[in-house]
């Protein structure tokens, strides 16, 4: 024979009212959070898959973090290069117009203003750093301000700055990638032009009707900047294949991360229409409670006693 107490059965309606609400409480997290747990004891043996999952999320995220900015680096690159290719090739229709004239009025004053586009590509900047400068990204690579600055050094090649270390990036665990070049071996061929031009306009001005020695002069300079525009536009051709390999990283990089997101998704996510079910079931569970509690107080043995 079983004995029924009024204390059993308050304590018996007790734990159920409680065990509703810890019920209600872990189904109103799961829909507040969309996740199956809060912390990784929630998820008791895959917490360590979890674990593992999430530092792999992490790492590849840093990578494609990385993978931007160099991607972002390579293409102030390309439009810096594309800046020093126009001064260089405006440097050579200004000669060859002046050829075709038979005058040089006012070449020298074209011509520094074709040095100065080249200088400003040189000194191009990308996010406050110089990109042609190796490891003293904070100095500006090339130091003579105009032709006549260029020719008063004892050797264009005194005119940059930049140090030989060359920007790398680290892509992936297995990706070293080498993506700066430098100011002196992209701009030393047409500086070396812009003084030998700045040097003979010294020796014998170019403000007037051409001479045959000025004409020769100006001829052998045609190759010369044709060279120098080679040189360059090779110099972008080599970014621009950079900037393919980068992008095709970053593309395989974002594809394996969004794989990872999925995956985590699917051990982390929570039902939700299985949380609003079980949060409705346990808020009828802690009205019933409520209700038997209640009605214990009317079925008390006081009260027959009484």
């Amino acid at each position: 024979m079983n004995r029924v107490s009024t204390f059993g059965n308050y304590q018996s309606a007790l734990l159920d009212l409680m065990t509703a609400q810890t019920r209600a409480q872990d189904a109103q997290e799961r829909v507040s959070t969309q996740k199956v747990a809060t912390d990784l004891s929630g998820f008791g043996r895959g917490s360590e898959t979890l674990t593992a999952l999430k530092s792999t999320q992490s790492r590849i995220q840093g990578f494609i973090d990385t993978a931007e900015t160099v991607a972002s680096r390579l293409s102030t690159q390309d439009l810096a290069l594309d800046r020093v290719s126009e001064g260089v090739s405006g440097a050579r229709e200004a000669i060859a117009a002046a050829l075709a004239s038979g005058r040089t009025d006012g070449l020298m004053l074209e011509l520094q203003g074709h040095y100065q586009i080249t200088q400003d590509g040189l000194n191009s900047r990308h996010q406050n750093r110089y990109l042609f400068a190796g490891s003293q990204s904070a100095t500006p690579p090339v130091t003579a301000m105009t032709m006549a600055d260029l020719a008063d050094l004892p050797a264009a090649s005194d005119a940059f700055a930049n140090d030989s270390l060359k920007q790398v990036s680290r892509l992936d665990e297995g990706t070293l990638m080498e993506t700066g070049f430098l100011a002196n071996e992209v701009g030393q061929e047409a500086f070396d032009i812009f003084r030998d031009i700045q040097l003979f306009h010294e020796a014998t001005p170019m403000n007037g009707g051409l001479d045959d020695a000025t004409r020769d002069f100006l001829t052998a300079q045609l190759t010369r900047l044709d060279q120098a525009r080679e040189t360059v536009t090779n110099f972008g051709a080599r970014n621009g294949s950079l900037q393919n390999r980068v992008d095709s990283i970053l593309t395989a990089q974002t594809t394996q991360k969004v794989s990872l997101d999925e995956m985590l998704s699917k051990k982390t996510d929570a039902d939700l229409a299985q949380a609003l079910t079980d949060l409705e079931l346990s808020q009828v569970a802690i009205q019933a409670s409520a209700q038997v509690i209640n009605q214990l107080r009317q079925v008390s043995l006081l009260n027959f006693l009484s």
